[in-house]
């Protein structure tokens, strides 16, 4: 088993009691997070999925996407089991995955993108039939749709956004000054967002934000002015602060995504032996 590799440094813009205390509750809040965000994620996994008949359906799921999750890696979308999911940790990674049957499906397989909660027993994955079909050979998709549950292999791969920053979407429940909701978007890498603090543009007065569900985190302490952001970015056993310096204007409008202005693509490290010898990309 590998050593247990946390690597933070106290920032700089902490400059009061509170600020410290409130880093530090982060902080400990990493060592209560990172050892179920340290599983093999990119070990090779067996189980089974099943699909939605529409997609609509994993669009209004436990992550809170809502309609922004169709435009999701082409649609190719799935509800995950808690293991995965991890109270909404896991929203928006990514899995290659590929069914068993060597008649009906692709050695490639295909790759998804978690957008919902599977609670059930049975399946890991409950995916979108875009990315269910995904995984049969040329002219057999309707064949695979007929077999309803299949079994499969999986892994987790990183997350690529061509052409997107990591982004934030101010929810509609958000009310200046009193209640601000926003909605992480185009995490990529391998890595798990797990805390999140807010401060007013220029100022070392950090206030933490609370995961309401899925990729939405919330507070009442909202900052006057424009809004900077500071991410804590877990990737398998390494995790680290991210600061984005500027993000939401001092007018900023509910339904408005912001451009953090980051690229986030660490890949995860293993804490078992290793397990992927890259030959399934």
């Amino acid at each position: 088993m590998a050593q247990m590799r946390l690597f933070f440094r106290l920032p700089r813009a902490l400059t009061s009691v509170s600020a410290v205390m409130a880093w530090i509750f982060s902080l400990c809040f990493v060592f209560l997070i990172v050892p179920s965000a340290a599983a093999c994620d990119r070990c090779l996994h067996q189980s089974k999925a099943t699909y939605f008949s529409k997609a609509s359906a994993l669009s209004s799921g436990a992550c809170g996407y809502g309609s922004l999750a169709i435009g999701f890696n082409s649609g190719q979308l799935a509800a995950a089991v808690p293991s995965i999911y991890k109270d909404g940790a896991g929203c928006g990674s990514c899995f290659k995955v590929r069914c068993k049957n060597e008649k009906l499906c692709s050695k490639e397989g295909t790759q998804l993108i978690v957008t919902d909660l599977n609670k059930s027993n049975s399946t890991d994955f409950v995916m979108s039939s875009r990315a269910f079909m995904a995984m049969a050979n040329k002219g057999m998709s309707k064949d695979i749709l007929k077999q309803g549950i299949v079994d499969i292999e999986y892994k987790r791969v990183p997350c690529e956004f061509k052409g997107q920053n990591l982004a934030v979407r101010v929810e509609e429940s958000s009310q200046k000054p009193h209640y601000l909701a926003i909605k992480v978007l185009y995490q990529g890498g391998q890595t798990e967002i797990v805390g999140i603090d807010v401060a007013q543009v220029g100022s070392g007065n950090w206030r933490f934000m609370s995961r309401n569900y899925g990729a939405v985190w919330d507070t009442i302490r909202v900052p006057d002015e424009a809004l900077q952001f500071r991410f804590l970015v877990t990737a398998g056993y390494d995790g680290k602060w991210v600061w984005a310096k500027s993000v939401l204007p001092a007018d900023w409008q509910v339904g408005g995504i912001y451009d953090t202005g980051l690229q986030i693509a660490d890949i995860a490290q293993e804490g078992c032996s290793p397990c992927d010898d890259g030959s399934w990309r």
